[in-house]
């Protein structure tokens, strides 16, 4: 016996510790599905064809050979595996409550805005610095970071928890910042500085006039090629408009009647054949018809509240003397009752 508990407890154990996993795992969205493929079809490109490591790198090759599309490339290049899964793990947790918060198009608007900034601002650092001193970079790291920038600035939450830990909400990019840069491999501080302090930025309103209205991108998304963002299996697609959002995010239940327990419901064949005429009245039977209790004298009922205040009750059963004591009692009178 004492085996077959010891057994219950860790089976139990182990399904809140299942449970609480499956509720750490994000939502795949759109948004972000499509930014993990296209970074696995470059990298297979890369690797399938041996281009150079680095190629789509930003730093100063953006100025010096003219390079510029590089600023638009260098979010889906990575160099090593090991480098790419780290930065999906990475895009997924951190990047997620923006695309939720805005809508899938005009996540993936934002999120070509905060790269290109972020690498157009690193490049021509990096065209300051010497020859020996420079160091591209590129992956989904910076623009992540970034996002979580965005996402602070809008949210009202002062305080929030990583690992058991309070930190201030503002102080959370810098966290990320410290965490990722020292875990995947191939990051650079600077560039991850930047990407921190342009997030910053946009979610103070500094680049309004090139972010996309919500208007216009409800109408781009019912167009080609963000219409396929719809048909993609197993990803939830965020619109764009509030109210569809929220109908996508916050589906309404609608519970079955009796589901609380705090209801309770008598059955409808009982009480239509106790009563044709009764009524339900939150689950009970109201019944207009019912004999209502006897009257006595003087207007009061048979049944009175000597009972709360002496330990004893008195019913209509009762003989006559009774009835003229309670009424005498509950009136603070205390002469005898006559026969």
């Amino acid at each position: 016996m004492i085996t077959i508990i010891i057994l219950c407890r860790k089976f139990r154990n182990l399904f809140f510790k299942i449970r609480s996993f499956r509720d750490a795992v994000p939502v795949i969205t759109s948004g972000v599905m499509t930014i993990v493929l296209m970074s696995s079809v470059l990298f297979g490109i890369q690797t399938y064809f041996n281009l150079s490591p680095g190629v789509f790198s930003v730093g100063a090759a953006v100025f010096l050979n003219g390079h510029i599309h590089r600023l638009f490339m260098h979010p889906f290049s990575h160099r090593t595996l090991a480098q790419l899964l780290p930065s999906i793990a990475a895009l997924l947790f951190l990047s997620g409550s923006l695309e939720r918060g805005v809508g899938s198009v005009r996540f993936l608007i934002r999120f070509l805005l905060l790269s290109t900034s972020s690498g157009l601002v690193y490049s021509f650092l990096d065209l300051l610095q010497d020859d020996s001193s420079r160091a591209p970079t590129e992956g989904l790291v910076p623009v992540a970071l970034a996002c979580v920038a965005v996402t602070t600035m809008h949210t009202k939450m002062t305080k929030g928890f990583l690992c058991g830990v309070s930190f201030p909400t503002m102080a959370l990019p810098w966290v990320f910042l410290i965490i990722t840069t020292a875990l995947i491999p191939n990051c650079v501080l600077p560039c991850n500085i930047i990407a921190v302090l342009v997030g910053w930025m946009c979610g103070k309103g500094w680049f309004s006039y090139l972010d996309m209205s919500e208007t216009r991108a409800g109408v781009l998304e019912k167009m080609m090629p963000f219409r396929l963002l719809r048909n993609i299996s197993g990803v939830k697609f965020v619109p764009a408009s509030t109210e569809e959002r929220r109908k996508t995010l916050l589906p309404r239940i609608n519970p079955t009647p009796g589901s609380y327990p705090v209801q309770a419901y008598a059955p409808l064949s009982s009480i239509n054949n106790a009563d044709p005429g009764a009524v339900m009245y939150e689950g009970w039977s109201n019944s207009p018809s019912a004999p209502s209790n006897p009257v006595a004298p003087h207007g009061h009922g048979a049944t009175h509240g000597f009972g709360l205040t002496h330990g004893h009750s008195c019913s209509h059963v009762h003989h006559a003397g009774c009835l003229n004591m309670s009424y005498l009692t509950n009136h603070n009178t205390f002469s005898p009752s006559k026969p």
